[in-house]
């Protein structure tokens, strides 16, 4: 109150007038604390050449510096495009899986069977299942640019066309396909960029969540090659690499290749998200958009525009430019947009930099070519398994760097795997620029101690002697795959423990009518009873059993009844410790000396 008294003194301001000014002040910073709210990232999925079909076969691809690089399969060839980073058997989909029918998928644009899969591996990677969105607040962002399939399905003649071609390949129903699916109500929408559209989707993500307009959000992109058109039009330009490859930063840059992928990101809070105990992978701290404006020509980068691009997704994120210790840059591999890039970032990034802690620059381009709609996520989902491992994967391609990038001393470009070292948190910057002139960046920085899920204490103290696992599927060679990955997920991960992979396939993923139940003391004896069942080449195909249930009414107690429950199990036990000290003042005897004899009781 005296306090109060000497406010109003020296402010002149009456008590309430006071009052309000404070609750004001609360309110503003309020405001600007969710403007600038970090974003978690909980799960995410990808398809990316060399038959990369999950993230972890994408950082092993990484870390070892593959060039996923091939000739063009036989059945997309073209005279202007030898070489590519295509997907293996994107015309192998189970439609029956995601409700639809077989003659709707045969007008379904593969780029929307892609979303479908990734999307869901996303969601179960992140422990969430996805019958759990239905009805839900949920955001679909989707980057989507090229519909090549549809001028296949022209050129098939008018007999091709049916009543599925209209939503199986307009390119807003990519986004609305993926909430009819999963019953989501919030934001749902493709976004066209170009080369831009799969990071301006996640930058808009990040924007649905912070103003509360969705509580989860899926974000990501698509591209596939399957139109010869476009490549074409790429060759007239020169803008395609003589030898297939994106010799991003090098003297003998010419131009890049085309690639096909998928990536999907699952969002959330991150306040709710380490409230809720998720798996956080990384943290979103800010992101930018902007337009190359009026630059010398309509495809040429403003190196202005990027600087300025730069600057603002700093003020989102709150960090500052010493802090960045590894950009993944755009990097095509063209003489004119390397150097533009690399002075944008050494402007804004390389002052003051300490020159013990240089910048790394790279770009996953050199591995899988340019995934143009979807080669945002591609990078964005580098340097989450990046920060994850600690380490920075080698850039390909580098022989000999372009003289005209200049700030060698204070930028790095890794041709080998290295150690991510750097003074503080691990923060990243990920660069993705529209053909048409739209640029976007997001920058992400390593979960701190604090955002990782804790151990649920009660369970230190003692586990429960035996663990369920459920699998499931909608069809038995399904079920049987599902055991077969299992099985090889355990024998690969000795060290997981077993009550944490029950808990996430029994409520991370959905129950469908083919299944299999496995009781188990020990990941040891789990791996042996998965495969036994591998190696009897096919499951036990029972009907449903009849459930009956009996009231057995009064007398049906027995001595130690309950007792497995209360050592094993922490809210059984501590429930019945609660009722024990209520009853405590009432009773002749504690009530767990009634229910348990002593000797039994630790």
């Amino acid at each position: 109150m005296s306090q109060e008294i000497a406010e109003v003194n020296q402010t002149g301001l009456t008590k309430e007038v006071l009052l309000k000014v404070r609750q004001l002040k609360t309110k503003i910073e309020e405001h600007d604390r969710l403007k600038h709210e970090p974003i978690a990232v909980i799960g995410m999925g990808c398809r990316f050449p060399d038959r990369v079909n999950s993230p972890q076969e994408y950082w092993q691809l990484l870390e070892k510096g593959i060039d996923a690089i091939s000739e063009a399969p036989s059945d997309r060839f073209t005279k202007n495009q030898k070489y590519g980073g295509f997907l293996t058997d994107i015309d192998r989909f189970d439609p029956q899986f995601f409700g639809i029918s077989p003659r709707e998928a045969t007008s379904l644009d593969p780029q929307q069977r892609l979303l479908l899969e990734v999307s869901w591996e996303a969601l179960e990677r992140a422990a969430i299942a996805p019958s759990q969105l239905q009805g839900s607040n949920s955001g679909i962002f989707v980057g989507i640019s090229h519909n090549d399939y549809s001028e296949l399905i022209r050129q098939a003649g008018e007999e091709a066309i049916d009543s599925y071609y209209a939503t199986g390949n307009s390119l807003n129903v990519a986004a609305g396909r993926l909430a009819y699916l999963f019953g989501c109500q919030g934001p749902a929408m493709a976004i066209d960029t170009a080369c831009s559209s799969s990071l301006v989707a996640v930058h808009l993500a990040v924007q649905s969540l912070r103003r509360r307009e969705c509580n989860l959000a899926l974000a990501g992109g698509v591209n596939l090659v399957l139109s010869p058109y476009n490549s074409l039009a790429l060759s007239i330009a020169n803008l395609m690499a003589a030898d297939g490859r994106c010799k991003t930063f090098d003297v003998g840059a010419d131009g890049y290749v085309r690639g096909e992928g998928c990536g999907v990101i699952v969002l959330k809070r991150l306040k709710e998200a380490v409230a809720d105990r998720d798996n956080i992978l990384a943290v979103i701290r800010g992101s930018a958009v902007n337009q190359d404006g009026r630059s010398s020509g309509l495809t040429v980068p403003n190196g202005i525009a990027q600087q300025e691009l730069i600057q603002a997704a700093l003020a989102d994120a709150r960090v500052q430019p010493s802090q960045i210790s590894y950009l993944e840059a755009h990097g095509t591999g063209t003489s004119l947009g390397d150097p533009l890039e690399v002075e944008a970032i050494a402007t804004i990034l390389c002052q003051n930099r300490d020159r013990n802690f240089p910048l790394a620059i790279g770009s996953v381009k050199t591995n899988i070519g340019h995934l143009e709609s979807a080669s945002g996520i591609a990078g964005l989902i580098k340097v989450i398994l990046a920060l994850q491992h600690q380490k920075i994967p080698p850039h390909l391609h580098l022989k000999q760097l372009n003289p005209q990038i200049a700030c060698q001393d204070r930028i790095i470009i890794p041709s080998q795997l290295m150690p991510w070292q750097t003074e503080g948190s691990r923060i990243t910057g990920v660069s993705s620029f529209g053909f048409s002139g739209t640029n976007a960046h997001v920058i992400l920085e390593e979960p701190s101690i604090v955002d990782r899920p804790l151990k649920n204490k009660s369970y230190d103290r003692e586990d429960r002697p035996q663990h369920l696992l459920t699998l499931s599927a909608k069809n038995e060679k399904a079920l049987a795959d599902t055991i077969e990955r299992y099985s090889a997920f355990i024998n690969n991960h000795p060290e997981i423990p077993l009550a944490d992979l029950c808990f996430t396939a029994n409520t991370g993923r959905n129950h469908f009518s083919h299944r299999l139940a496995v009781i188990a003391e020990t990941l040891e004896s789990l791996s042996q009873q998965l495969s036994r069942q591998l190696s009897s080449k096919s499951l036990e195909d029972t009907a449903s059993p009849k459930i009956a249930f009996l009231f057995t009414g009064q007398g049906s107690q027995y001595a130690g009844m309950g007792y497995q429950l209360y050592q094993t199990l922490p809210t059984f036990k501590n429930t019945l410790d609660r009722c024990a000290e209520i009853l405590e003042p009432y009773l002749d005897k504690n009530l767990l000396e009634l229910l348990f004899s002593t000797t039994q009781i630790s």
